[in-house]
C-alpha cells in the first residue's frame, strides 16, 4: 500500500505553498501493488504483435516498453491505458468532494452509508478556507453544522430511521470512499480535476491522487494533470490566466 501524508504534494505538480487548499485529506492511499507500466505494455502490442500473450508478458526489455509507451502516449491509442488501475481508500473529505467525484462515471466508488451507519457522536464537518477566515462567516457555519446534526439526533430520539433522519445532514459532512479508476480515466480525471477553475476541495484530492501514482508509473503520467501542463488551456474563455509550468517533453 502507497499512503499519502499531507504536505507531501511535489510542488512541480502545481500547488504553490501559499495557496490555501483546506485541510489535506486525512488518508489516501493506493491499495495494493500497482504495475501500471508492466501492464499496459503487455495490452499495448497484442493486436499487432505476431507472438503469444505470455511472450508479451516476458519478452519485452525496459528499452521496449519504454517505446511502447511513447507510442501510446503520443499516438492517442489510449485503450491499452485502460487495462491497469488504481485503487484509492480515501477519508477527510467532505459530501460536497465526493458529490463531484462520481461523475466521473468510468470509475468504482464504495462510500460509507448514512443509511446504515448512525452517528451518535458529533461528526467532523469539512468547512471551506473561505468561510474558516470570515469570522461571521464561520460562526455562521458552526451554527448551522451544530444545528443540523442536534436535529438529525432528534429526529432519530423519535423514533425516524437513520436513512430518514440523514436528510437533514450537510454536505460538508466528513465522508469515506474507495475508488478505482483506471489509468486513461485517472488521466481524464487528473485533466479535469488537478486545473485550477477546479472546486478547491476537489483540486487538492486531485493532486494528492497525482503525487501518490507518478512515481509507480513516471512515464505515463509525466504531463498529466490540467491541460496547461502539455499546451494551450483547453478552457477557452473561460481560462484562469494563470497556467502551470509546462511538463517536461518526452524523449
Amino acid at each position: 500500500m502507497l499512503a499519502y501524508e499531507p504536505g507531501e504534494l511535489a510542488p512541480e505538480l502545481g500547488l504553490p505553498a501559499e495557496e490555501d487548499l483546506g485541510e489535506a485529506p486525512e488518508l489516501l492511499a493506493v491499495l495494493g501493488e500497482p504495475q501500471a507500466q508492466g501492464e499496459v505494455r503487455q495490452a499495448q502490442p497484442a493486436p499487432l504483435a505476431p507472438v503469444g500473450a505470455a511472450d508479451l508478458m516476458e519478452g519485452l526489455s525496459d528499452e521496449a516498453v519504454r517505446r511502447v509507451l511513447k507510442t501510446i502516449m503520443t499516438s492517442g491509442h489510449l485503450s491499452a491505458l485502460e487495462h491497469a488501475s488504481y485503487t484509492f481508500a480515501i477519508e477527510g473529505v467532505s459530501r460536497a468532494l465526493t458529490h463531484q467525484l462520481v461523475r466521473h462515471r468510468l470509475a468504482s466508488y464504495n462510500q460509507q452509508s448514512q443509511r446504515y451507519v448512525r452517528y451518535d457522536l458529533p461528526p467532523e464537518f469539512l468547512e471551506p478556507p473561505a468561510v474558516e477566515a470570515d469570522r461571521q462567516a464561520h460562526e455562521l457555519f458552526v451554527l448551522a453544522t451544530e444545528a443540523s446534526f442536534e436535529a438529525y439526533r432528534n429526529l432519530l430520539e423519535l423514533g425516524v430511521p437513520a436513512e430518514d433522519a440523514r436528510y437533514v445532514l450537510p454536505n460538508a459532512m466528513e465522508t469515506k470512499i474507495v475508488v478505482t479508476m483506471n489509468v486513461r480515466e485517472l488521466l481524464h480525471f487528473f485533466e479535469l480535476r488537478c486545473c485550477k477553475r477546479a472546486q478547491w476541495e476537489i483540486r487538492g484530492l486531485a493532486l494528492a491522487m497525482l503525487d501518490l501514482v507518478t512515481p509507480t508509473a513516471p512515464y505515463i503520467f509525466l504531463d498529466a494533470g490540467a491541460s496547461c501542463r502539455r499546451g494551450p488551456c483547453r478552457e477557452g474563455a473561460m481560462t484562469c490566466g494563470d497556467p502551470y509550468p509546462r511538463a517536461e517533453r518526452r524523449d
